[in-house]
């Protein structure tokens, strides 16, 4: 179970000051100018059992960041197809010749992507053995974590007033499109259709175009990364009041929260917001422009930085002291005008070149990259932003590595994305199940 957290951490006072934080120029520094110890930290969940019962990404993104923590997580598919995502393909790795379960299709690139570091069981808990299975599994558990619309797992037994009788204990977090109460409590969630109803479609897209949607599933991963906080926060209760929680979370709520200033614009000065492309509404200029080859986002976000825009790149100094462009409101006022000069100038020239003439001026900028360039970026690449892990099925794949360093370390990626039901006789062993009786599971449709 939890490792134990001393008590003083809980009531010590952690005392902050504000510091003062300043914009430097972007420069490219030698990783030896940066070295820091690689000490990491032994896995925080260790020893902390997690029943996931999600599918798709929101759930799946909460279960793997836990896992990626230490946490066993210990994945409940369904008994034949899994979790959707094990279909959404093309792309899929490469299937070597002599892999296990051979009956199974390629794994889906989609489902590798969030779901490292877990195991694999089939169980169909619509039938008495299968739920018993999945009671088993509870009582030895910490955390369950399930996306299924509200209510649904209360009709087959697995709901948290049946799951907390099991386990008095048990972090039990909900992940649903709406939340356990309000009219569209029943209600399926898709991130698209959370996206539009939310609110961040309407700010995303060009100004006299269509509303878009974001180019990934960012409402589902905010959501997931709610609900990773979510368990952890629990857990941690549990250590104060020895007692479980029911968490409800859901992507409505997680999407309207990213609103951030955009909500805040309308709930404290009645402001409704419009799309406005990759510009900002009240920064100018703040947004990409087009070069010769390609395109690079420029951010002169105060009065300095643009006059260092008008001096050293666009060579016109004057634009700095007219009154139209000497301050940000002036700025926005006339936007068109000023993007239009910027525009202009970007165009005599390419990517590169531009980035060389900003690097190291003290005006926020990048290269807008495709997914190979950024991939293959310096930063990228020093960092060590992916890991290769030995798959059963697929061979040597390439992953997105966990995005946090402790004192310098990445957790460890221990286990591949499992194949289906890849450790349903392993997990089923660990609750007491023997070979035969296994084998009377498998035979029935139960596992």
């Amino acid at each position: 179970m939890l490792v134990n957290v001393s008590a003083r951490v809980a009531s010590r006072r952690i005392l902050w000051q504000p510091g003062h934080v300043s914009a430097r120029p972007r420069r490219i520094q030698t990783a030896a100018a940066f070295d820091v110890p690689r000490e990491g930290i032994p896995p925080p969940l260790r020893g902390v059992k997690i029943v996931d019962l999600t599918r798709v990404l929101a759930g799946p993104t909460a279960t793997m960041l836990l896992a990626d923590l230490g946490a066993d997580v210990i994945k409940v598919e369904e008994s034949t197809r899994g979790d959707d995502t094990r279909t959404w393909s093309p792309p899929s790795a490469p299937k070597l010749e002599d892999a296990p379960a051979p009956h199974l299709p390629p794994e889906s690139a989609y489902f590798l992507a969030a779901n490292r570091n877990k195991r694999s069981i089939t169980v169909n808990f619509k039938k008495p053995e299968g739920l018993e299975i999945v009671h088993k599994l509870i009582e030895q558990s910490d955390v369950l974590v399930e996306n299924y619309i509200s209510g649904k797992l209360a009709t087959m037994g697995l709901g948290w007033e049946d799951c907390k009788k099991i386990n008095p204990r048990l972090i039990y977090a909900s992940i649903t499109g709406y939340g356990q109460t309000g009219p569209y409590r029943t209600a399926a969630g898709y991130d698209v259709v959370i996206e539009g109803e939310a609110g961040l479609m309407h700010i995303t897209g060009e100004p006299d175009g269509p509303p878009c949607k974001v180019g990934v599933a960012v409402t589902d991963i905010a959501t997931g990364l709610y609900a990773h906080g979510a368990i952890m926060a629990a857990l941690i209760s549990r250590q104060q009041t020895g007692k479980g929680v029911w968490i409800d979370c859901n992507l409505f709520e997680s999407q309207i929260a990213g609103l951030a200033n955009i909500a805040s614009n309308y709930l404290i000065a009645g402001k409704e917001a419009g799309r406005h492309g990759t510009s900002h509404p009240s920064i100018v200029p703040y947004q990409v422009f087009p070069c010769k080859d390609g395109f690079i986002m420029i951010g002169a976000g105060n009065d300095k930085q643009f006059k260092l825009l008008a001096e050293k790149i666009l060579k016109r100094p004057e634009l700095a002291t007219d009154t139209k462009f000497s301050t940000n409101e002036a700025r926005v006022t006339n936007r068109a005008e000023i993007v239009q000069i910027i525009t202009d100038t970007h165009m005599q020239h390419n990517r590169d070149h531009w980035l060389k003439e900003l690097s190291g001026l003290g005006v926020p900028h990048g290269p807008i990259n495709n997914i190979k360039q950024t991939f293959e970026h310096p930063q990228a690449v020093a960092r060590g932003v992916t890991v290769e892990v030995e798959h059963p099925r697929a061979g040597k794949i390439k992953m997105v590595a966990p995005a946090v360093t402790y004192n310098g370390k990445r957790m460890p990626v221990t286990r591949p994305p499992p194949y289906l039901s890849q450790h349903t006789e392993e997990v089923l062993g660990e609750l007491g199940y023997d070979s035969e009786r296994i084998a009377q599971l498998r035979k029935k449709g139960v596992i």
